[in-house]
């Protein structure tokens, strides 16, 4: 079943959703509702060119990545070893979020548009979006983004103008998510790319308990 959204802050139970985990359709792109979603698993995905509302969707089986179960290639640390690129953190969430647009831009079904732009910009602007950006001198060649609640993190994107750039970035990111204590990178849907670094499925009840920050028996 997919339900309607109001002007109220409210999502419907992810279980009552389609097989292809959309909820919803409606509502704003507004911070708190988009906070509220997040807390829940959900996010907004749609064309902006077929749609002027937003799509929500949770998928009950979720693919993510434990940061200390990221893997690194052989090939990959040969590249990390020679030094080339640097990474960083929101020194150009702008340039990451446009570069994700742009390159995507004229697909069918390209999603990233300017709404999603601003709101993303408004969220790292509250300090609850986060860039990862690498560097080949001061040139922006890869880089990644999504929202950070608690101890996980939310990818939304990548892109690399370079082979191997977006990698660099999300090893990055779990590295630096295995020393802070992270919980997850939350990849919302499985590609090749992003099992080929140690993605994989857990339940939707595992995965709220680890965003939750609450116990549970099965471990990654």
């Amino acid at each position: 079943m997919v339900y309607e959204l109001d002007e109220e802050l409210w999502f419907p139970n992810p279980i009552h959703g389609e097989p292809d985990g959309l909820i919803a359709i409606g509502g704003d792109l507004s911070v708190d509702r988009l906070l509220l979603a997040y807390y829940y698993g959900i996010f907004p995905w749609y064309s902006f060119r077929d749609s002027e509302e937003p799509y929500w969707y949770c998928p009950l089986q979720r693919f993510v990545i434990f940061p200390s179960e990221i893997h690194i290639s052989h090939s990959m640390r040969t590249l990390m070893n020679k030094g080339r690129y640097r990474c960083t953190f929101n020194e150009d969430f702008d340039g990451v979020i446009r570069n994700c647009s742009e390159l995507r831009y004229n697909q069918q079904g390209a999603w990233l548009g300017e709404n999603i732009i601003e709101a993303y910009t408004e969220l790292h602007h509250q300090h609850l979006a986060t860039s990862v950006e690498v560097w080949d001198e001061d040139k922006l060649v890869g880089g990644l983004y999504g929202v950070s609640i608690g101890r996980s993190f939310f990818g939304e994107s990548m892109f690399s103008l370079v082979p191997s750039a977006s990698k660099l970035a999300l090893i990055f990111l779990a590295e630096f998510l295995v020393a802070h204590d992270g919980g997850l990178i939350d990849c919302q849907f499985e590609t090749p790319h992003l099992r080929s670094m140690g993605g994989r499925y857990i339940s939707y009840d595992e995965y709220l308990s680890i965003i939750h920050d609450e116990k549970t028996t099965e471990n990654k």
